[in-house]
């Protein structure tokens, strides 16, 4: 039984070659400018902003790496990097163009990878951005705005990529009630689920790929960026241009990382940080380094599929829970 299996050992802080692991942090908000942004987080990191356009500007001068802050609106940035930053002033469709935007997508600040002890400085910052105004999901109708966490993942090998994707598939349900996904977002497509034959398939047990097996199945079930876990960086980090045969999008940005798009941007809510997502994050990261214990989850989660209604009585977000040992979601 789950709970007669011994503790958790820790998550991997360190990758193979035995440097420490990094995570970057991206968080999509309102009420905030590009301008007034970029000088908060230049403030908070003692950086200085470098404007790239009025939509895109970039904080340099922190050791760890450079800060982004952009308005997340491709059109608008297209237009922007076409001006540069020689001063013309936005003309009147441009402007018109930008009020409606702002009302409905989110300026977006996207960390350098952190290591993952620092992780912590950045709820200093979004206390920064409530106090000045930030607005995060449930502030508005509109704003389907989230927080994403890259972690790097200890090592590249088929085997650990492969572990960390079955212990999310197996969690994808209890990470969902955990971090209360906003309906405005379910809503959306950008967190939509695995299909449903994919997961059966990447749980079971004799589910041994290579790394091209594991690209192949992966690009073909889900030739998309909205997924709650987004593998694509990481496979176009592994294999770009099987990444690019398969899925033709810009955005894709390689990178030896997860792209972990499940929780809210709850900026706008006194005491909401990073941190709460980060710990429940970290249920993955030791089911994964559980061979013994993602076996069982696996099996488990496969015989509940196999029996969709049993899910009606005993939802799995409640099952997957008995077999990890975390406090109750606050």
């Amino acid at each position: 039984m789950p709970s007669q299996s011994p503790p958790f050992s820790d998550h991997p802080r360190c990758t193979v070659t035995g440097e420490p692991r990094h995570v970057g942090v991206e968080i999509e908000l309102a009420g905030l400018g590009v301008e007034a942004l970029s000088s908060l987080v230049a403030a908070s990191v003692d950086g200085r902003v470098e404007r790239l356009s009025r939509y895109e500007h970039r904080i340099i001068g922190d050791a760890r790496g450079d800060w982004g802050v952009e308005l997340d609106f491709a059109f608008l940035k297209r237009r922007g990097r076409r001006s540069g930053n020689d001063g013309v002033p936005e003309d009147a469709l441009e402007a018109m163009i930008r009020l409606g935007a702002e009302q409905l997508v989110p300026v977006e600040v996207v960390s350098p990878p952190l290591p993952i002890d620092e992780l912590g400085g950045v709820d200093r910052l979004i206390e920064s951005l409530r106090r000045a105004g930030a607005r995060g999901t449930g502030d508005g109708l509109t704003y389907a705005f989230g927080l994403q966490l890259n972690p790097e993942l200890p090592a590249l090998d088929a085997t650990t990529v492969t572990r960390y994707l079955q212990a999310f598939l197996c969690l994808h349900d209890w990470l969902k009630e955990r971090a209360r996904v906003d309906l405005t977002r379910r809503l959306t497509a950008y967190i939509d689920p695995f299909p449903r034959d994919y997961v059966r398939r990447v749980i079971d047990p004799g589910y041994t790929p290579g790394l091209a097996t594991l690209a192949d199945d992966y690009l073909a079930a889900n030739p998309t960026r909205n997924r709650a876990l987004d593998l694509l960086p990481l496979l176009a980090h592994i294999d770009g241009e099987r990444v690019r045969a398969a899925v033709d999008d810009p955005r894709i940005k390689p990178r030896p990382a997860l792209h972990y798009r499940l929780p809210n941007s709850e900026v706008g809510r006194p005491g909401w940080g990073i941190m709460a997502a980060w710990a429940d994050w970290l249920a993955v990261e030791r089911l994964a380094a559980d061979p013994s214990r993602l076996a069982g989850v696996c099996t488990a989660y496969a015989e509940h599929l196999d029996q969709p209604l049993s899910g009606l009585v005993h939802p799995w977000s409640e099952q997957a829970g008995t077999w990890l040992d975390v406090p109750d979601a606050p």
